[in-house]
Formats: structure tokens, C-alpha cells, sequence
């Protein structure tokens, strides 16, 4: 290291807690953080949601953000309930990926629900189960790739 840079590191080490703190939140990326859910029932069949607000055909899997110091988990099991008023059993992280255009880090979950469906949200204007192969046609190639990765890859 050269003698500018030891001499950067032990003045940053100097400084109080506080004012480090605020050097990393003013120069580190920030990501939004997101939590989804690939649902499957006993005969294979995946739950989609029709979002009044999703672009597109407005199809897809179920999820919403995370909210101050919510744990994921948590997180997808709020939206779950808030949306469509489902509980689930099971759930497990398929993956996570980053989105670096929407700055936006995704959280994919697979579960199997343990309640019925019911939709009590006004931005789910239709809640279905599809099997894999007759999901619909108008659903976006992302969401296709997030289901199937989801249900194929082990989990972590």
C-alpha cells in the first residue's frame, strides 16, 4: 500500500463511528429489495396473479417489497396474506438475482399453500392456478424464467 493510502486508512479509522457510517451510505450502491413466491399445489399447478398495476398482461407470481428491517420470509408471507389472504407451508429460497437496471435485488421463494385464496386486494384483480403447461400466453418471458428456475434449481 502506498504512504497516501496508509495514511487514508488511519485518518478513515479516526474518524467517529457516525461520520464513517455516512461516507459508506453516501459512496455504496443502494438496491431496493423485493421478495417473490413460486407457489405450487399438490397436483403441480403454479398461482399466478393477474396486478392491475403490472405492465404487460399484468400476470404474474405473487411478492412486493420489503419494508424497513422486514426479513424476506416475512416479507413474502405479509404480501401473501395482504394480496390474496393465503398462508403457506414449505417455504424455501429458490434464488436470489439482481436487477441492475431497476437497482433492485429479488428474492425467489417456492412454497405450497396451506390456506384457500382470497384475493382482498385491489391491485390483484385475478388470482389463478395454471399448470406449467398451459401457463398463459401472455405471460412475460421473465416470469416464465423465474418459475421455471425456481422449480428446477435445488435450493440454497
Amino acid at each position: 500500500m502506498s504512504l497516501l493510502g496508509t495514511l487514508a486508512s488511519k485518518l478513515w479509522r479516526q474518524m467517529p463511528k457516525c461520520i464513517r457510517r455516512w461516507g459508506v451510505l453516501l459512496t455504496e450502491a443502494r438496491f431496493t429489495v423485493t421478495a417473490g413466491a413460486v407457489i405450487t399445489d399438490d397436483t403441480g399447478r403454479v398461482l399466478l396473479l393477474q396486478h392491475r398495476y403490472r405492465p404487460g398482461s399484468g400476470w404474474g407470481i405473487p411478492g412486493g417489497f420489503l419494508q424497513s428491517g422486514e426479513q424476506p420470509e416475512t416479507a413474502i408471507r405479509r404480501e401473501l396474506r395482504e394480496e390474496i389472504g393465503l398462508e403457506v407451508r414449505q417455504l424455501e429460497l429458490a434464488f436470489v438475482r439482481a436487477l441492475e437496471r431497476y437497482r433492485q435485488i429479488e428474492l425467489i421463494f417456492r412454497c405450497v399453500p396451506n390456506s384457500d385464496l382470497h384475493p382482498q386486494s385491489r391491485e390483484i384483480s385475478r388470482a389463478e392456478w395454471f399448470s406449467l403447461d398451459a401457463l398463459p400466453s401472455n405471460l412475460s418471458d421473465d416470469q416464465r424464467h423465474l418459475i421455471e428456475t425456481a422449480l428446477l434449481k435445488p435450493a440454497t
